[in-house]
């Protein structure tokens, strides 16, 4: 028996980063890119490995890069570490699992340190595969939980629930992560949006290694903690734009969509330190007439655009910066 599971990039729609704070929020899987795992039984547990934990290199700046992209662990960890969470939720509620042992390998073209959730996709196309493998039923919300617990407890990568809960369920997804829902049952109000209601979108990213996640140059969790009325104010008002969103989709008000989604990310620029590139790579899909926001930490952005003029004036701006723009296929 030889199992593949899939999992795909996120973008968000709107209202982050306030997953992490309670707050709330609407993003996307989608299909342009993928991270795949493929498992099979086997006399021994063996974890292959992919291009990304090679240890070969045809130069020194080769090296050098590979590390920038893919850390110096590569891939292998997040597998481990999936695997490792996987076996302990089930010795925690008591599932039984076959004696069975197997191989597993990975392998990813979701474009890295640009914020759109690969590292989550391979950890979720992982537990997928253990899933099936094994015959075992998580709910949604709880395999969300689980695959964070990866990124969280094993790993030490701050992370909130959005990327999860969006690649678990697919397609898109209006999550509340209210606090008192939290106390209550352990997640948050998770509802699935019809995908086809959107207007039309692009995302843009960086190919090059020069701008990455924005996440690991502020300290808006030590603020936000401490109670700093700025960050608390900006939670509310993101959870508060994607109400307003969610209700714009539902209505088809594609312009007043846009709007929101600008004014996410010019909040988001009054509390961040944003570098350069990011700064650049929004106002150029605004001066060619688009919105622009983060999809996630950094490094890619997304936004609506009004009809095929203005994608080849996006593409066109967009292509001497090395950087990729693409309409994404929703899941």
């Amino acid at each position: 028996m030889i199992i593949r599971t899939t999992a795909y990039p996120r973008a968000a729609l709107i209202g982050n980063p306030s997953d992490g704070y309670f707050g709330k929020t609407i993003a996307f899987t989608f299909s342009n890119f993928s991270a795949r795992v493929t498992l099979y039984e086997s006399p021994e547990l063996e974890i292959v490995p992919s291009r990304r934990d090679s240890s070969t290199f045809d130069s020194i700046a080769a090296l050098y890069d590979d590390v920038r992209l893919f850390g110096y662990y590569g891939g292998i960890r997040l597998l481990k570490s999936a695997i490792k969470s996987f076996y302990g939720y089930c010795l925690d509620n008591k599932i039984g699992l076959h004696g069975h042992n197997f191989t597993i390998r990975y392998d990813s073209d979701i474009p890295n340190l640009v914020g759109l959730a690969g590292s989550s996709a391979i950890i979720t196309a992982t537990m997928r595969a253990l899933l099936a493998f094994y015959g075992v039923s998580i709910p949604k919300p709880q395999l969300a939980n689980l695959i964070r617990a990866v990124e969280n407890r094993e790993l030490g990568i701050a992370a909130g629930l959005q990327d999860r809960v969006a690649q678990v369920y697919q397609g898109m997804v209006y999550m509340d992560f209210d606090k008192g829902l939290f106390d209550k049952q352990g997640f948050g109000h998770y509802e699935p949006l019809q995908p086809a209601q959107l207007p039309p979108l692009y995302i843009a990213y960086r190919t090059d290694l020069s701008e990455g996640s924005e996440v690991f140059h502020n300290n808006i969790r030590e603020r936000f903690d401490r109670g700093e009325p700025q960050v608390v104010d900006a939670m509310k008002y993101w959870a508060n734009l994607t109400v307003q969103a969610k209700d714009a989709i539902q209505r088809g008000d594609w312009t007043k969509l846009s709007e929101l989604m600008d004014a996410n990310f010019d909040k988001r620029k009054e509390i961040f330190k944003l570098s350069q590139g990011n700064l650049s790579m929004v106002a150029t899909a605004r001066a060619a007439g688009a919105a622009a926001k983060f999809t996630g930490s950094g490094g890619a952005i997304i936004g609506v655009y009004t009809d095929e003029a203005m994608f080849a004036k996006l593409t066109e701006a967009f292509a001497s910066q090395n950087i990729c723009v693409f309409k994404p296929t929703l899941v």
